[in-house]
């Protein structure tokens, strides 16, 4: 016979596990991983601790599931901008709007500064966060680091920048931008510092390295 347990799992249907790794994100932002209680969860969704248990075990195993999926999917994005087609110019808008769209998933009249960046703040508990987390988040900055510089060479190799632009410089002052963004949204208030930021690179390189067509 199948337990209480097992029963109210079946009952929430398949959507439950999705359910509570959305409502930890929020969490996690808000009181970080010391503060993360499954009480909290379980009254955000109605549903029990012990169904929180059934699904993840523990906070530690919930919370390096939560970090871990946060981490590949905001990789997959980076990827498939930096990557891509586009100018560098475009990709930098890409990454900017990126982040505007996680902004305003935790602060949606645009006009607040409550955290959104998952990565930013579990970087912040890396040694209370299990190793699968720590990996993650470490993985995150080396594969970043590798994207943004590729997207920058991608423009030197097309004729969109000078050959003698200092692609590495490039991609380190992109990177940084992307790695405070949380905390510059915090700062300033609102999105618009951030959006400053990017569109401040992206005119000085190219006002400084880009290739004017037909001279």
């Amino acid at each position: 016979m199948a337990s209480e347990v097992e029963v109210r799992a079946e009952m929430l249907g398949p959507s439950t596990k999705d359910e509570i790794k959305r409502v930890t994100v929020g969490l996690l932002l808000r009181h970080g991983y010391q503060g993360l209680r499954f009480r909290d969860i379980a009254d955000m969704l109605g549903i029990t601790r012990a169904n929180i248990h059934h699904h993840y075990g523990n906070k530690q195993n919930l919370c390096e599931e939560v970090i871990a999926g946060y981490v590949e999917a905001t990789l997959t994005n980076w990827a498939a901008n930096w990557t891509g087609p586009g100018t560098l110019a475009e990709k930098i808008e890409g990454m900017m709007e990126a982040n505007r769209a996680r902004y305003l998933a935790f602060n949606p009249t645009g006009r607040t500064a409550n955290p959104w960046s998952l990565i930013g703040r579990m970087r912040l508990e890396r040694d209370l966060i299990g190793p699968r987390a720590r990996q993650a988040l470490i993985d995150f900055g080396v594969t970043l680091d590798r994207l943004v510089l590729h997207g920058v060479s991608q423009a030197i190799e097309k004729g969109e920048l000078s050959p003698n632009a200092p692609r590495e410089a490039i991609a380190l002052q992109l990177v940084a931008v992307a790695d405070s963004a949380g905390f510059i949204t915090q700062d300033g208030g609102d999105f618009r510092r951030l959006e400053q930021l990017y569109r401040s690179i992206s005119l000085i390189v190219h006002h400084a390295y880009g290739v004017r067509k037909g001279l």
